[in-house]
């Protein structure tokens, strides 16, 4: 399958959606790995991890329009980076899709969940009691995935372990639409950065995506 939705944030940024319809095989023709890379596919060949994985690195590189070598590693907060290109990339998986987010000048941090009913059980585990209090009952499940996203983009925006959804970030009152903005707030020891967190629902999925 190829891209099926594109989004371009400003002329710095954007991200994409792949539908993953391939088998692995597939997905590993239209890659060049490293030794490293190839024997750590092999490790994870047996499962969704796998395809997971393959497709995210292929998205990158059709987003990066190359057929060269893509030296992608993750940092010790296990972050990826590139190495010798000159983009920051956040990558995100879940079930049926991969999404990759790049930009040149800016952090950047991307999440997709498929959207199910299980969420509510756990929401008081990413959710202050605050925050779960400007939820509408309507909406609520997209809602909270909307919640989740924007805390996981932030996270991976900001690139650093041991940051708690719960005591790290917190978000404004929104109105949830099928596609609108989340304002958070990341504080952490002397760290304290603002954020305006882009989200949307593509079929049963949610994507959040936020730049530093």
């Amino acid at each position: 399958m190829a891209i099926v939705y594109r989004q371009r944030i400003d002329d710095d940024m954007e991200f994409a959606l792949w539908k993953i319809e391939e088998k692995a095989d597939e997905l590993y023709c239209q890659l060049q790995l490293n030794d490293e890379e190839k024997a750590y596919v092999e490790q994870i060949k047996h499962g969704k991890r796998h395809l997971h994985w393959l497709s995210t690195r292929v998205l990158l590189r059709k987003m990066l329009i190359t057929n060269d070598y893509i030296d992608c590693k993750v940092d010790e907060h296990g972050k990826p980076y590139l190495v010798t290109l000159p983009y920051q990339i956040s990558l995100s998986h879940s079930f049926d899709y991969a999404a990759v987010m790049i930009s040149k000048n800016h952090p950047v941090g991307i999440d997709i969940e498929q959207v199910k009913d299980k969420v509510e059980r756990i929401a008081h585990k990413f959710m202050r009691p605050e925050e779960l209090a400007f939820l509408d009952e309507a909406h609520k499940i997209q809602q909270l995935y909307a919640c989740w996203c924007a805390k996981e983009a932030v996270y991976k925006c900001n690139g650093e372990k041991e940051v708690s959804f719960v005591d790290n970030i917190l978000l404004k009152p929104f109105e949830f639409k099928q596609n609108g903005k989340i304002e958070a707030h990341l504080q952490k020891d002397k760290k304290s950065i603002d954020y305006t967190v882009g989200y949307m629902q593509y079929e049963d999925y949610m994507i959040g995506y936020a730049r530093g």
